[in-house]
């Protein structure tokens, strides 16, 4: 139905918009206030009216896709309602409506919207695609399990009364819910007149069996858990799928599904919603914090687009990662292994060779904030891959997704020449004509620092060297700073902090650092940060992050 969503802005502030080509799902991620839910309450908006609105100041247009002319009789039945005894119905006039929503309508108006809804926007979306849109909250997804009336079962109209009649449907929620919960999810019609959801420990013996009122199926509802008595996560859960399956919604906006919800939860509605779209003309689009959310949707083997917005210093971003490019991203156990999908939802983020260099640097950067607000990168992830090899495998796709990412290695990556020097330099995006000159910079300060006879990564690392060529090593490090990439001028992580005389190496050195940095900051055994060594290392990051006109960032 919603074929391409075009955008007000771009990759970067001022760039061209952005149009997404939408997919089955289309996540939205972010960091905190970038317009997550504001898209979804745009998109909504337009759906029930066929306008932008005027306060809209993410959606620039809706691209609409037409319904192929020899299923449009069909679209037509599944919209028609009976008139009310009190209703007039005009000539070839007929009255459609869902859940309470009527309208009387001109057929062959109707046939053309349908046909045409770029050419009858309005009419499209009042008639048919706002019957078809469902927006969920964390308010109306827990309602949605409440007690309902039974209604005209003849022509069910809400969730239940869909479920009630549909055998299929109850089931594939049943299975989804069992799985989840070790419960099963029935429907109970044993208060005459209306329906509640229950979660039973034992399966019941057959759809017939459920719906009926004899003594046994009254005792068996009785025995089983009322909704209403169930966490709000199982709640959120299951008035989620339930619309999702039994209220069929052409257009689903989902606002933080995983509410309520721990990460296994929300990984597992994350696969189920999106399964739920293969196949079908629906469109998902979800507002989410949840990596675990977006996983379950990318390994449902379901299409997918992410789409990150920013909002920052008055300017608004927003990038696509497509399906293909998502599908590549999730294949490699590296990405999947570091937890790399949580960098969509932070401002920036750090990655470093190790979890011992992650773990210190994350520290000092907490310190420094804690110290002074104006000092250290706010709202940060700090990543680790497993070695300096690998630290480009992390930054380049998320640098690709409009996050600032900064890396960080030991000296001894001078040491490193052809593709791994290469590949470090390619992350950050330097341009080629740089890359070949600092190859060549690079091999005469490995040189150098070898014939110093002294090792670099433990005696110093750039002050082994003479006056002349520290200045030279100063300027490659200025130089590949500007683009995010931070080579550590001491040596290693063990060169930081050498007042505190701490021995050892990785692990060990990190927890007899931490014991002798304090714990307690109103204790006098506790590190502050000051000017210099490590704290100024981190500032060096923190502005690059904050350089708005940062170089590095694929445009």
């Amino acid at each position: 139905m919603i074929e391409s969503i075009n955008l007000k802005f771009g990759r970067v502030p001022e760039s061209s918009s952005e149009t997404i080509e939408t997919t089955p799902i289309t996540v939205f991620v972010g960091p905190n206030n970038s317009g997550k839910s504001k898209v979804l309450e745009e998109i909504d908006h337009f759906c029930k009216t066929g306008e932008i609105g005027k306060d809209a100041v993410i959606v620039g247009n809706i691209r609409l896709k037409a319904i192929a002319q020899n299923t449009v009789d069909e679209k037509i039945t599944t919209i028609t309602v009976s008139p009310k005894s009190s209703d007039r119905v005009k000539k070839d006039h007929i009255y459609i409506g869902k859940q309470n929503k009527r309208h009387h309508v001109n057929i062959a108006q109707l046939k053309r919207a349908l046909s045409d809804p770029n050419a009858s926007v309005r009419e499209f979306c009042s008639w048919y695609l706002a019957l078809n849109t469902i927006k969920l909250d964390g308010k109306n997804r827990i309602q949605l399990t409440e007690r309902q009336g039974g209604g005209d079962l003849r022509n069910p109209q809400s969730s239940l009364q869909v479920l009630f009649r549909d055998n299929d449907k109850r089931g594939e929620i049943r299975r989804i819910i069992y799985e989840a919960f070790e419960k099963y999810f029935v429907i109970d019609p044993t208060d005459l007149g209306h329906f509640s959801i229950r979660l039973s420990p034992t399966e019941p013996l057959s759809s017939e069996f459920e719906k009926s009122l004899t003594d046994e199926a009254v005792d068996f509802h009785t025995k089983s858990l009322p909704i209403e008595n169930a966490s709000d996560g199982v709640k959120a859960f299951i008035g989620i799928l339930s619309e999702v399956i039994a209220g069929d919604p052409l257009v689903l906006l989902l606002d933080e599904p995983e509410a309520f919800l721990h990460p296994p939860l929300a990984f597992k509605l994350g696969q189920e919603v999106a399964r739920n779209t293969m196949g079908s003309e629906k469109r998902i689009f979800v507002a989410t914090h949840s990596p675990s959310f977006v996983m379950g949707c990318i390994q449902s083997g379901a299409p997918v687009n992410i789409v990150r917005l920013t909002y920052r210093q008055g300017g608004a971003t927003a990038r696509i990662l497509p399906n293909e490019e998502v599908t590549h991203l999730m294949k490699n156990p590296l990405l999947r292994s570091t937890g790399v999908l949580s960098g969509l939802f932070y401002e920036s983020a750090v990655v470093t060779e190790s979890d011992a260099d992650r773990a210190f640097y994350q520290e000092i950067n907490e310190r420094l904030q804690a110290c002074d607000p104006k000092r250290g990168i706010a709202n940060c992830l700090f990543l680790h891959a497993q070695n300096k090899q690998t630290v480009k495998t992390i930054i380049r796709p998320l640098r690709a997704l409009g996050i600032p990412v900064a890396g960080i290695v030991d000296i001894d990556v001078l040491k490193e020449g052809g593709q791994v020097w290469q590949s470090f330099l390619e992350c950050g995006y330097l341009p080629k004509m740089d890359r070949e000159e600092l190859a060549g910079l690079r091999t005469k300060l490995n040189t150098a620092l070898q014939q110093s006879g002294r090792n670099m990564k433990t005696d110093g690392g750039i002050d082994v060297l003479g006056e002349e060529e520290k200045e030279s090593a100063q300027n490659l490090f200025e130089k590949l700073a500007q683009y995010g990439l931070f080579i550590v001028p001491t040596g290693e992580l063990e060169s930081w902090l050498k007042t505190l005389r701490v021995s050892g190496h990785g692990p060990k050195w990190l927890i007899e650092v931490f014991n002798k940095m304090g714990e307690e900051p109103n204790s006098s055994a506790y590190v502050v940060p000051s000017e210099g060594d490590v704290w100024a290392f981190i500032d060096n990051i923190s502005t690059w992050l904050n350089n708005g006109n940062r170089k590095g960032m694929p445009n």
